[in-house]
């Protein structure tokens, strides 16, 4: 509004400036011509007298006709300033005393044509004419020159044009001041929807605007507030299906499971066909709880409490990950490039994606493969990856084998057949997007596939960003002592550094 406002009164302001100044300068050469008129008149009416020769003609038009106000004449004879017009002590300075100036309008070339020009001086712009003045007999080189101080006579309207700026900025002041108070009043609503707005962001979903009077800005406070009932009664549903739907699920699961594992075995010749029977019921029902309880993680990391975000180191997290990863395969496990950062992330939920990961590298490797894990933090990105030296992941699978219930490639590993449902890299997504990242696969460099896990880096110092700042577990004690262990299981193990 102020820019809209101070445009409105400086565009006139210049345009009338430039308007004057074009017209009087305008005004300046129709005077020039004016006096060249004068003298020619007077030129041919003196020409007819005895004796007359340029200077002599020069000195008395000068006596008789006197310059208009900021106009001085004077006349230049053989390169020297001669007589001056008798009001030359009223100009704003005295160019007929400046020998460069003298010299300079002393050498143009005009013929018998008047030249005109500006010259720079003390008092700014001044506009000049050049009259050759050539009498029969005299051979001296007579000019007249005459000067009209242009910017002398632009002071009135640049007063005025001051005055129009000084009025104006009073005029933007006292408008700027309106704006506020009015653009205050109509955008205060739109603050409240704002701030409303970024504390549901926080989960609390009871918050609604207080709406007042009936304009349009309260139509948008009363579409919001419907619209946070419709979100408050989708999210109570939500949680209230995931409560009772993992309730109920886990119920006949452990029921059943209890009871198998109470029944006597069988006797004689049923004994082994039972045994057989009750090892693949209760299988199917460990399997049954990984679906349950994958399908609840997937539902929770929409929830805004899915992450706990504490310090975490990454050496840490990738030593830890690959101890615990050790159990699932007789695999060379190894720890690549680490980096020491310590960030703000949730090292249990990432622990969790990481493990889903060498996970899926188990059951695509066979045993004595190479399975290693990484960190690094790159231009503000932290670069989580698991590398497997199996048959790797085809271009066309790379992006849809993280959708829910898809499997790519066959199983490498006999051990794992049939282990997979198809949520283990659902989730692992689901992990990256919830810290505001993501998740891709590509070839390794040695052959296999390379899962990375793709975060923004956020740093201790940068808690602004998270909302919750709870502790991850310590990560950052004893790094080295951790690190150190891990290199001499691996020797234990057999497993190559």
């Amino acid at each position: 509004m102020l820019l809209l406002v101070g445009a409105a009164l400086a565009a006139p302001t210049v345009g009338l400036t430039v308007v004057w100044q074009a017209q009087l300068d305008d005004e300046v050469d129709a005077q020039l011509q004016q006096e060249v008129k004068q003298l020619r008149t007077h030129a041919q009416a003196e020409a007819q007298t005895p004796g007359t020769d340029g200077a002599a003609l020069l000195r008395d038009y000068m006596r008789t006709y006197l310059p208009n106000r900021d106009e001085t004449f004077f006349s230049i004879v053989d390169g020297r300033a001669h007589l001056v017009s008798p009001n030359v002590n009223d100009a704003p300075v005295r160019l007929d005393r400046d020998p460069e100036v003298v010299r300079e309008l002393s050498s143009v070339k005009g013929g018998r044509d008047t030249r005109v020009g500006w010259l720079d001086s003390a008092a700014g712009k001044v506009r000049y004419g050049v009259v050759p003045v050539k009498v029969a007999g005299d051979t001296q080189d007579v000019r007249l020159v005459i000067l009209e101080f242009r910017d002398r006579q632009l002071s009135e309207e640049r007063r005025l044009a001051k005055l129009l700026l000084f009025t104006g900025f009073g005029a933007l002041v006292f408008a700027g001041f309106a704006c506020w108070l009015v653009a205050g009043r109509i955008l205060a609503p739109v603050r409240l929807v704002r701030q409303t707005a970024a504390r549901i962001s926080e989960s609390d979903l009871t918050q609604r605007l207080d709406v007042r009077g009936d304009d349009d800005v309260a139509a948008l406070a009363h579409t919001f507030n419907h619209m946070l009932d419709r979100l408050e009664r989708a999210f109570t549903t939500q949680r209230r299906f995931l409560d009772e739907v993992g309730h109920e699920l886990r119920t006949p699961i452990t029921v059943v499971r209890g009871h198998l594992e109470l029944m006597e075995e069988g006797s004689g010749d049923w004994a082994g066909e039972w045994d057989t029977t009750r090892a693949l019921v209760v299988d199917e029902l460990d399997r049954m709880s990984r679906i349950v309880d994958d399908l609840l993680l997937l539902a929770r990391a929409e929830r805004p409490d899915f992450l706990t975000v504490g310090e975490t180191n990454l050496t840490d997290l990738i030593v830890d990950v690959v101890a615990k990863a050790r159990a699932l395969g007789p695999r060379h496990w190894r720890v690549a490039a680490v980096s020491e950062a310590t960030v703000l992330v949730d090292g249990q939920r990432l622990t969790q994606g990481l493990i889903q990961l060498a996970a899926n590298a188990v059951r695509h490797t066979l045993d004595g493969d190479l399975i290693e894990m990484g960190s690094a933090v790159r231009e503000g990105r932290v670069l989580l990856w698991v590398r497997d030296t199996g048959p790797g992941v085809g271009p066309v699978d790379r992006e849809r084998i993280f959708g829910r219930f898809v499997q790519a490639g066959r199983v490498t590993s006999p051990a794992q057949a049939g282990t997979g449902i198809g949520l283990g890299l659902a989730i692992v997504r689901e992990i990256a997007q919830a810290h505001g990242g993501t998740a891709w696969v590509e070839d390794a460099e040695t052959g296999g596939a390379r899962f990375v896990l793709d975060l923004p880096a956020y740093f201790p110092w940068q808690r602004g960003h998270h909302a919750t700042d709870s502790d991850s577990g310590g990560r950052g004690r004893n790094r080295f002592l951790r690190r150190k262990g891990l290199a001499e299981q691996r020797v234990r193990d057999g497993g190559g550094g």
